[in-house]
């Protein structure tokens, strides 16, 4: 998966496509990668079809698609950053997978030799500045009765109980800075409205949050830890948060000995999924 953002007016991907940006996707999706197959399970993702996977990035998305299809079936992956496709590339050729292929461009503007059984996406459309037109265009590219979804996220659901202020603090950084990009914050609840907005049918949504208490949130801790590094300079640019407030070093820790101080449970962003035939 990539959050590069697809489209012809798409925003710029915040947080690039470094070698550490592209390690801390892997990470994201080892942790998320459950979520997304119970959203493109329900939604009717089966052997044998074919599929179109927008802003691919380094693969994660197609690689899942592809073991929900089957040899019988295809993924076709689709990203604007050839240094991205280069790693889902290799990924899949070092796998053997032979029923996944990468293409590098914009998949709302690109022609194909056949309609996709299937249109899949995930943490894409909050990068787009009118994610309704870019649906449009997209389900050009499903047969008729097929599938379009997305797996979208809504920041509001962050949350922690009794209150963990370090970790309730990264999360409000993180989301003060994301919004100062003009990056969509709450696109998974927006997605209902999206698909209306396309001219598609309502769809079908579900929600999901990863939820924990101490004894179980390290990897959750450190991946929001990752991202904060990698969001760092741009939060100092925008005026967000200082390196020394961020304190990189030592924030694991802090959010770690909080938790358990407080036995806090925490609560991450909401994981949304949204689903409907064309």
């Amino acid at each position: 998966m990539s959050d590069s953002g697809v489209g012809r007016r798409a925003r710029a991907y915040y947080l690039g496509h470094s070698d550490r940006e592209l390690d801390r996707l892997r990470a994201q999706a080892r942790l998320i990668d459950p979520v997304t197959r119970r959203f493109f399970r329900d939604a009717g993702i089966t052997p044998g079809m074919r599929v179109l996977d927008v802003g691919s990035g380094a693969g994660d998305v197609a690689l899942l698609v592809a073991d929900l299809v089957g040899e019988s079936g295809e993924v076709v992956g689709v990203d604007r950053a050839p240094i991205a496709l280069a790693q889902a590339t290799a990924r899949a050729e070092a796998q053997s997978r032979r029923n996944v292929f990468f293409r590098e461009g914009d998949p709302a503007e690109m022609s194909f030799d056949r309609p996709f059984d299937a249109v899949v996406g995930r943490y894409v459309l909050q990068f787009q500045p009118d994610p309704a037109a870019m649906l449009r265009r997209l389900a050009a590219h499903v047969s008729l009765g097929g599938l379009i979804v997305f797996h979208e996220i809504d920041w509001d659901g962050v949350r922690s109980f009794p209150p963990s202020a370090t970790y309730e603090q990264c999360c409000r950084w993180i989301l003060d800075t994301l919004r100062l990009l003009n990056v969509e914050t709450r696109m998974g609840i927006k997605l209902h409205a999206t698909f209306l907005d396309a001219g598609l049918r309502a769809p079908t949504m579900r929600l999901e949050a990863l939820v924990g208490g101490p004894s179980s949130v390290s990897d959750r801790l450190h991946l929001l830890a990752n991202q904060l590094e990698t969001m760092a300079p741009e939060m100092e640019r925008l005026g967000v948060a200082t390196a020394a407030e961020i304190a990189l070093g030592t924030l694991v820790r802090r959010m770690d000995d909080e938790i358990h101080a407080e036995s806090s449970v925490i609560v991450g962003r909401s994981e949304i999924g949204a689903w409907c035939h064309v």
